[in-house]
């Protein structure tokens, strides 16, 4: 047993104050209770501004592309900026109408006057703007039942909320969690939440602006190859895909920060990561197909970059690792001489 007038040890120090099981207890309640309030007030916040929300959500699919299945003609029909519905027309009616030699076709519906009548004309708009709205997917988002419109906005508010919440539920639970590590390991830690929620930022803006548009568009063409109609989706469908699509991808980024930090505490090592590659590529291809559509184009997109962040992940470690016995050994032979 160390004396009254020992020196405390530098390791014992940098820890945070000794606490009673019930003391850490009535600690991780208050954290929860905090969390809570701020997912709820991070929620209230989307509920007002759902609208809003949602136009956001909806950006992928207003910018994703059709791929036609079907080798027939398509006519995309519009009257000023509404949009009538994409039409495919039989080898009979593109001989008749002749409209143009492109698979897709952009038509306008306008009012004429011929004398004293009004009536509706069609003319091919040849305008890049109108041909390539014609080549969008056009997919509507409706709701089927009277509490259609409260569940999507439920689903907003959850998902939104979240989102706005985590900086300050992370920032609880590091509270909670900082006080029993040391100053190394903090110093490990807070560099891992840093570059982690860069990377999570980087996860959803690239499955946001490129991987979300192709996978909507894979699955109007899936759906269609099927022999199904895919112009109108329900709306909480919508909402539930896109939302779980871009948090899996988020967290996906997160993994090569969870990894490092690992290795720096010293919970896993090199040759542990370069063992584990192959189950690795099974991991992340498993992933690619649950958070995907379920064709290959998409499945891959998500794979590649999930599999090159790990392998960028194993070469760190591994000169982490080779400079760590440098230094070892430099160490060793200065004691030696």
């Amino acid at each position: 047993m160390a004396g009254d007038n020992e020196p405390e040890r530098p390791d014992e120090a940098e820890g945070g104050p000794v606490k009673t099981f019930l003391e850490h207890l009535e600690d991780f309640r208050w954290v929860l209770i905090k969390s809570i309030v701020a997912l709820f007030l991070g929620m209230l916040i989307c509920l007002f501004a759902a609208n809003h929300v949602v136009g956001i959500l909806k950006w992928p699919l207003d910018h994703a592309y059709s791929y036609h299945t079907v080798t027939s003609q398509t006519v995309v029909v519009s009257f000023g900026t509404n949009h009538l519905g994409n039409f495919q027309l039989t080898p009979e009616q593109e001989k008749s109408l002749n409209l143009s030699t492109n698979r897709v076709v952009a038509v306008t519906v306008e009012p004429l006057t011929l004398g004293t009548n009004h009536v509706l004309g069609w003319r091919v708009s040849d305008s890049p703007a109108a041909l390539a709205a014609a080549r969008r997917a056009n997919i509507e988002l409706i709701n089927l039942s009277p509490a259609g419109g409260f569940v999507v906005a439920f689903q907003v508010g959850l998902y939104g909320g979240a989102l706005l919440a985590s900086p300050f539920i992370f920032y609880f639970v590091a509270g909670f969690v900082f006080p029993a590590l040391k100053l190394r390991e903090r110093k490990y830690v807070y560099h891992g939440l840093v570059i982690g929620v860069g990377l999570f930022l980087t996860g959803v803006a690239f499955c946001y602006f490129a991987l979300m548009p192709v996978a909507l568009a894979a699955a109007q063409m899936y759906s269609q190859w099927l022999g199904f109609g895919a112009l109108q989706w329900r709306a909480e469908d919508y909402i539930s895909f896109v939302c779980k699509f871009m948090l899996g991808m988020g967290l996906g980024f997160e993994l090569p920060v969870v990894i490092l930090t690992l290795v720096k505490i010293g919970v896993i090592e090199y040759r542990t990561l370069a063992r584990a590659r192959r189950y690795m590529i099974v991991i992340n291809l498993i992933l690619g197909a649950v958070l995907t559509t379920p064709e290959p184009i998409t499945q891959l997109v998500m794979f590649v970059p999930l599999q090159g962040l790990y392998e960028i992940t194993v070469w760190i470690a591994w000169y982490w690792d080779r400079r760590e016995k440098k230094r070892v050994r430099a160490a060793e032979g200065g004691a030696g001489a």
